[in-house]
């Protein structure tokens, strides 16, 4: 399978080759085409990777622009200066200056993992930084989901509100003020369902959370996750997460979201375990993914 991939990716590369003019492959330095090449077999849009390609060019003198190892850096940093982090992901207090709890959604379409990654982020804040969390469901609709949610709820001995009204929503965040941290967990609506996503838009509004979250998974494909982000934008998400990073097929269509997405990156999931596969969203992690093309843990 390995060998399969690797000649895939050889046939990628060379018939990507073939469609960069010739007049831009002769412009370039060896180092540099390589790398333009790599972008672009990581499903880097070509509009971003002719922007990094520029940005090193202008960058580099000649001699730099023959050295792989500079070369390499340089366009890991200007692609990792595409993508917008969320400036805190971790507080250090959970309280908000208002005093009321940091109060945190998830939102998404489903089948994207938004109930595992509730449970990582609500173990990783009270195991690892010691906040006292709380959690809330109105994931009513999909089959022991609640009950999944429970459970992860009685491991890490975290009270757990359901909720099945807007109203209902509202009394249970005023019901958790003595939390530090309230993670919500949302149903998970089809972009294509503009009834669903008004309903739980009210749910939102409930809630009145500092933080929505929109979950992506990297193992759908370019457009469905532009798609996906566009319905979503009516919920006024200002953060985002990508999870499923282990199932991912090419990791420039992150780069190529998190342009389209008017929101920060948070976290993104690497696996199934709780609470271990989750860590902050980190632009020089995801870049160096592009390039090299396969995960690393």
């Amino acid at each position: 399978l390995e060998q399969e991939l690797s000649a895939i990716k050889r046939m990628v590369g060379q018939v990507l080759q073939s469609s960069v003019p010739a007049a831009c492959a002769g412009a370039m330095p060896e180092a540099l085409f390589r790398h333009y090449l790599q972008l672009l077999e990581g499903q880097v849009a070509r509009e971003l990777a002719d922007q990094i390609v520029g940005g090193v060019r202008d960058e580099l003198t000649p001699t730099e622009l023959t050295d792989h190892s500079i070369v390499r850096q340089t366009v890991l940093r200007r692609l990792a200066e595409l993508i917008p982090v969320a400036d805190t992901v971790m507080p250090s207090s959970g309280r908000t200056g208002a005093g009321r709890p940091l109060t945190i959604a998830l939102v998404g379409p489903t089948g994207v993992g938004k109930t595992t990654t509730v449970a990582k982020l609500a173990a990783a804040y009270k195991l690892r930084h010691g906040k006292k969390v709380a959690l809330i469901t109105c994931d009513t609709y999909r089959i022991a989901a609640v009950d999944q949610l429970r459970t992860y709820a009685n491991i890490i001995a975290l009270p757990l509100r359901v909720v099945l009204t807007p109203a209902e929503m509202s009394e249970a965040v005023q019901s958790l003020a003595d939390a530090d941290i309230i993670l919500i967990d949302t149903a998970g609506r089809s972009q294509h369902d503009a009834a669903r996503l008004d309903e739980l838009a009210h749910f939102i509004r409930a809630a009145d959370p500092q933080e929505t979250h929109l979950v992506l998974s990297s193992a759908s494909g370019q457009e469905v996750l532009y798609k996906t982000a566009e319905r979503f934008s009516a919920l006024k998400p200002n953060r985002v997460i990508f999870t499923k990073l282990d199932e991912a097929v090419n990791f420039g269509v992150l780069i190529n979201v998190a342009q389209r997405v008017n929101a920060r990156l948070s976290f993104v999931t690497t696996g199934q375990e709780v609470p271990d596969h989750i860590e902050p969203g980190r632009p020089d992690r995801l870049a160096r993914l592009v390039l090299d093309g396969e995960l690393v843990r």
